[in-house]
Formats: structure tokens, C-alpha cells, sequence
């Protein structure tokens, strides 16, 4: 079975319960990992784990403890590439799976728009997090471990 990671820096409050139920319905092991304390629920499958402050604690202890086929949900993309690069699985928080295929297009969008930051250019942030995007987020979660868990209870010959 796989585990669960969460890059809890920055995880969205209308996630948490979402999460959560999927965690206690399937009983996945789920660590929640971040540099401040994070509470997504009380159950015996959710471990917190407080990094020291750091712009990559999070991300490095993360991807120690990552195996093959676990997931991760996080919405920082050089975290999704390390996680992608350990054949891993990511999400974020608007329902993306990143995947080999998609996550050097991103990385490259990513770095597109720091370069135009950093020459001065003033660009919009990412719009608001919002109810639709936690739908997203909802039905890609689901999506994601319903498929693992055809795989898990499939008939092997």
C-alpha cells in the first residue's frame, strides 16, 4: 500500500477535511509535513512531522521518505519534479497530476515567469483558491486511489 505526503507549508484549509475523509475511509497511511504545526484531523493513519524552518526542510525530508508509487500533494512544482524523478505520484492542490509527461512543461512555465519577475516585469499571482478547485482536487484524489485500489484488489493470474 502506498503512502501519502503532504507538503503542509502551504495546504489549503477547504482541503483539509477532503483529505482527511479519503484518509479514514481507505485507511492510508498519511504524513503531513511541514515547518509549522498543521492539523488535517486526529487518526491513528496521520503522522505530523515538523521540519526546522528552511526553504526546502519540508520538501528534502519529504522526498527521503518517499517510495516508489506514493503520493504526494503539493503545489510546489521542483518538489513534484523530485517526486516524479523517484517514480512517485503528485498532486496539487487544484487537481493537477503531475506526471513524466507533464512536469518539465511546468518546470519550464515556472521558470519562464521568475525570469520575467526578476527583470522587473509585474505579473499576476495565481488566481484565488477557491471551492471549484477543491472539487478538482476532490475528484483527482478519488480518481487516483480508486485506480490504486482496482490495481490492490485485482485478480492476479
Amino acid at each position: 500500500m502506498i503512502n501519502i505526503y503532504v507538503d503542509g507549508d502551504a495546504f489549503p484549509n477547504l482541503l483539509k477535511p477532503i483529505l482527511y475523509r479519503a484518509i479514514k475511509r481507505l485507511k492510508i497511511y498519511t504524513f503531513v509535513i511541514a515547518n509549522k504545526k498543521i492539523n488535517i484531523g486526529k487518526s491513528d493513519f496521520i503522522s505530523y512531522l515538523i521540519v526546522d524552518a528552511g526553504a526546502d526542510e519540508a520538501d528534502d525530508k519529504i522526498v527521503e521518505m518517499l517510495k516508489k508509487g506514493d503520493l504526494v500533494i503539493t503545489a510546489d512544482i521542483p518538489l513534484a519534479d523530485r517526486v516524479i524523478t523517484k517514480n512517485a505520484h503528485a498532486i496539487d492542490h487544484r487537481g493537477e497530476l503531475y506526471s513524466v509527461d507533464n512536469i518539465k512543461q511546468y518546470l519550464a512555465m515556472r521558470d519562464l515567469m521568475a525570469q520575467i519577475r526578476d527583470s522587473g516585469e509585474l505579473t499576476k499571482g495565481p488566481k484565488p483558491f477557491n471551492t471549484k478547485d477543491a472539487q478538482q482536487f476532490a475528484n483527482q484524489l478519488n480518481s487516483f486511489l480508486s485506480k490504486l485500489n482496482k490495481v490492490k484488489h485485482s485478480p492476479s493470474f
